[in-house]
């Protein structure tokens, strides 16, 4: 298979196989006599498990480790549901962290005047100054 067609069929871009290929997440593909390199559907499977893991958050480390639980017959779902766990706590709490941010934004906004005048409680906040608005 191509690399443009494996891209399509993975869904990973051209960019990004190359880049799992550098840093070892999936092995470098043969060549044919054009040059395309020649995917399995093993590799375009295994591409599929990165983007997959990649949509629900899991940095490169901790794909590189669900791979190894992926290819182990012998591996236990607790192994699995442990990393599932700790990556959807992380998730909460930069979702917290990001609530935060939109709430101070709300407020910094709700108590800007949105007029002509120079004054704004946003500008002041960034700046670091307290705002008698």
């Amino acid at each position: 298979m191509k690399i443009g067609p494996t891209s399509a069929a993975s869904g990973v871009s051209q960019r990004m196989i190359r880049h799992y290929e550098k840093i070892g997440l999936i092995p470098s593909a043969p060549r044919r006599d054009s040059g395309y390199r020649d995917y399995s559907g093993a590799d375009v499977q295994r591409l599929r498990f990165i983007a997959n893991a990649r949509d629900l958050g899991f940095p490169i480390e901790e794909i590189r480790t669900l791979l190894g639980l992926w290819s182990n017959a012998e591996r236990s779902s607790a192994d699995v549901k442990l990393l599932a766990t700790a990556r959807a706590d992380e998730l909460g709490r930069k979702a917290a962290a990001l609530e935060e941010m939109r709430h101070a934004l709300l407020d910094l906004a709700a108590r800007c005047q949105g007029n002509d005048r120079p004054d704004c409680p946003i500008i002041d906040d960034l700046v670091g100054e307290v705002s008698t608005a």
